[in-house]
């Protein structure tokens, strides 16, 4: 987790080009609406995508990553959409440390399937974040996705500056795939060539559930991505509701 995404920070926003934000943000806001939150701290917020439109709908954002280029370039993200005072601090979601609770905890786009170990850590960092009766709200990408359609396959994709070749390994006695990304930016006159090795677990949804039940959290709902559909056995993405108790 230390080294992902440090190299890759510079071209991740254009090669995620795809990715419609304001409809996951706007997803996320519904979760949150329902709760009455209102301070709201992101896990592995990445370059801030999320973290910057959700403070535009008037959350009290706080962003938190282990990559501090991923962080500059958050930064930047928010100042220039005029949030001179959205904070962004590098810090482990497995360790959150607060100056006081926050009515939710979230994390998007694959953050709990980097904890290779377990996801109990973080789970019970966010209960402790969490004032009484406050909402974790994380989704993963399935264990199907991981071990069957990402599984052993390779993808690659180019755009008008950068290109990339991603090659998975699927290892079912540890529930992992192992991930090596291959890019090319382009940088002046030319293209620079970097690489990352990433690793995401495959959790089950029961495994997910009973981490967070062994950490206090209650009320606990899983959907299919982008629905309020129970997921179904070929979901890709599954998003995960919880409250503290």
């Amino acid at each position: 987790m230390n080294e992902a995404y440090s190299a890759f920070a510079a071209g991740y926003d254009r090669m995620m080009g795809d990715v419609d934000y304001d409809g996951w943000a706007s997803y996320i806001d519904e979760f949150l609406r329902e709760t009455g939150a209102k301070s709201v701290l992101e896990c592995a917020c990445g370059t801030g995508s999320l973290t910057v439109r959700l403070g535009r709908m008037g959350y009290a954002m706080t962003g938190s990553d282990l990559s501090e280029d991923m962080l500059m370039v958050a930064r930047q993200k928010a100042l220039d959409a005029g949030l001179r005072f959205m904070p962004f601090v590098r810090q482990d979601m497995r360790r959150i440390a607060l100056h006081k609770p926050v009515d939710a905890v979230i994390s998007a786009c694959d953050g709990v399937n980097y904890l290779l170990d377990g996801a109990e850590d973080f789970f019970r960092a966010a209960h402790g974040a969490l004032r009484p009766g406050g909402l974790l709200l994380f989704d993963v990408s399935s264990a199907y996705k991981l071990s069957t359609v990402l599984a052993n396959n390779i993808f690659a994709a180019t755009g008008e500056d950068w290109a990339y070749i991603w090659e998975n390994t699927y290892h079912p006695r540890l529930s992992r795939t192992d991930m090596l990304l291959t890019g090319f930016l382009k940088q002046g006159p030319g293209y620079t060539r970097f690489e990352e090795h990433h690793s995401q677990r495959a959790y089950t949804e029961a495994e997910l559930r009973a981490s967070l039940e062994s950490c206090g959290f209650g009320d606990i709902r899983v959907y299919e991505a982008f629905t309020r559909q129970g997921p179904t056995p070929t979901a890709e993405r599954l998003q995960f509701t919880a409250r503290k108790e």
